[in-house]
């Protein structure tokens, strides 16, 4: 099995800037299927661009009605139909997502939903396909019918946060994970709400105790705080390996020994600084605060506080 991120920036600043690529990410042969998560913008330009095939996908997932999470989700889901050629796939997705809420959603068309098997899940659901289960996990964030996800296969299983605060029932609803992945938009303890920040998601870690933890969907300021020096020192608190994923960075995984994950590095030929180089948070650290406050983009609470009154 491979978990492949073909893109590790979130929020609505760092979609916009793309310092980080939006483009969710793959888990490749699990069970001989693969499934795109969150394909968000630019999700199917960063699959050709690091050498897979979206036609080659099995199943959607898309966690809640937020444009960096959905906006790619009906070309991929063209792709795996053959054009909406053929019955095939399954599109997993909250009820904002494929129904719609409110104010929310629905952000899959009905007309891109009639080619596959679509599973609507809310909070606590469990279903069944393609030999995994897959429990929809709650989560405390703006779309209120938003999931994460955990997937288990052959008592594996890999969870997925999405977006969420931390809340004292999260660690419960991913209890068992042996790959933890967690949006981890900001560093230390400046969290955002709705988000989990670096001190979130050590509560986490230490609750849940997986084998490998991962942070993704990083935010501006993460990005600029040098993500990789974050995750050694979360690995130090946790005692768990935790890795801070990178644009294009594909994880071999072995089932008996996830921390002893292989991590290749697959090539990127537009965008140099999108790698582990070791130029990237001291390139970042230089341009994004400057270029954030040059756009009035870096103050995302006040701009949240303002909206609210």
């Amino acid at each position: 099995m491979k978990i492949i991120f073909l893109g590790t920036g979130g929020g609505r600043f760092s979609s916009i800037n793309q310092r980080r690529m939006t483009g969710g990410f793959r888990i490749d042969n699990l069970g001989g299927k693969n499934y795109h998560v969150d394909p968000g913008p630019g999700a199917l330009v960063r699959t050709y661009q690091f050498g897979l095939d979206p036609r080659n996908v099995d199943g959607v997932f898309v966690s809640h009605s937020h444009t960096d999470h959905y906006n790619d989700a009906e070309i991929i889901i063209e792709a795996m139909t053959n054009g909406m050629t053929q019955n095939y796939g399954h599109i997993i997705g909250s009820k904002s997502v494929l129904s719609g809420f409110e104010e929310w959603g629905p952000c899959i068309s009905s007309y891109h939903q009639s080619r596959s098997k679509v599973l609507e899940v809310e909070k606590g659901d469990i279903r069944y396909f393609d030999n995994c289960l897959i429990k929809a996990t709650p989560t405390n964030h703006a779309d209120p019918k938003g999931v994460g996800f955990q997937i288990e296969y052959k008592d594996f299983k890999i969870s997925y946060t999405s977006d969420t605060a931390y809340f004292p029932e999260l660690a419960k609803a991913h209890d068992g994970a042996d790959i933890l992945i967690a949006s981890v938009l900001r560093p230390g303890n400046k969290s955002i709400r709705g988000h989990l920040c670096s001190s979130g998601f050590i509560r986490l870690i230490k609750e849940i105790k997986p084998r490998l933890a991962i942070m993704t969907h990083l935010g501006l300021k993460m990005i600029s705080n040098n993500p990789i020096g974050e995750a050694k020192r979360i690995t130090k608190l946790t005692g768990v390996k935790t890795l801070a994923a990178f644009d294009g960075m594909s994880l071999d995984i072995n089932y008996n020994n996830p921390a002893k994950a292989r991590i290749v590095s697959l090539k990127d030929v537009d965008a140099p600084y999108h790698g582990s180089n070791s130029n990237l948070s001291n390139f970042e650290r230089r341009n994004v605060n400057k270029l954030a406050d040059k756009h009035g983009e870096n103050d995302e609470l006040s701009l949240i506080r303002r909206n609210s009154f």
